[in-house]
């Protein structure tokens, strides 16, 4: 059986209401590489690597000797880190997008929950905030009949090298570049990649996309952003 987590986008198949003017013009498939390669790609921006030690930890000849201070002791019990304050706010400023985020979970049918208002975001709260380790998860409709379009409507037109910034509850903003946009049919979503718990940190967003099909009153596919941190 699979994980919770493979059913809860199922969530992002339903689009509130009939499609509007937006799906009338719709971006390539891709942009930049595929949502798979950028999530199990390692970050573009290498860490920093530190020289190998030579043999039994002998300085090697032309190193000069190193006039060391004597070694502090410090109580060996370990350090706690500070955990990452939840978002609160996303933007991206190339799309004119800007909003709200909300803490989502799962709803009793199983599928992930999403703010009814379109105008705001959910962050699937039982995976990574933004910045810690995993996929950080930010969804939201489309569009709806009566309220217009969504604020994720512009993901469509994401491309690479476009800034996505995320507000913390704390007031920190982080920043995350675009590295992949891809429109996939939701029958094949990658969802175990776009959910992942492991790797280094990366921001997903996703909304609905492609066709919109009357008999189920949902689109077809899904837009699906990938950004990686700033340093």
């Amino acid at each position: 059986m699979r994980s919770s987590v493979v059913v809860l986008v199922l969530g992002l198949v339903l689009a509130i209401g009939t499609p509007i003017t937006w799906a009338l013009t719709r971006p390539d498939a891709t942009a930049g590489v595929t949502v798979e390669q950028a999530i199990d790609a390692p970050p573009s921006t290498p860490a920093p690597s530190s020289a190998a030690p030579s043999p039994s930890g002998a300085v090697p000849p032309s190193a000069p000797a190193l006039d060391l201070p004597p070694v502090t002791t410090r109580d060996a019990a370990p350090t706690v880190a500070a955990p990452v304050p939840a978002p609160v706010r996303v933007s991206l400023p190339a799309q004119g997008v800007d909003a709200p985020l909300d803490p989502v979970g799962v709803a009793p049918d199983g599928q992930m929950e999403l703010p009814e208002d379109v105008d705001r975001v959910g962050w699937y709260r039982f995976g990574p905030v933004p910045g810690d380790d995993g996929s950080a998860v930010l969804a939201g409709h489309v569009d709806d009949r009566e309220q217009g379009l969504g604020a994720l409507a512009p993901l469509r037109s994401t491309e690479v090298g476009d800034v996505v910034v995320v507000t913390g509850a704390n007031g920190a903003e982080t920043r995350w570049q675009v590295v992949s946009r891809e429109v996939i049919t939701k029958e094949v979503l990658p969802l175990d990649t776009i959910f992942g718990r492991e790797g280094p940190p990366r921001l997903v967003l996703v909304t609905c996309g492609g066709p919109f099909i009357p008999e189920i009153r949902s689109y077809r596919d899904n837009v699906v952003v990938v950004a990686e941190p700033l340093p």
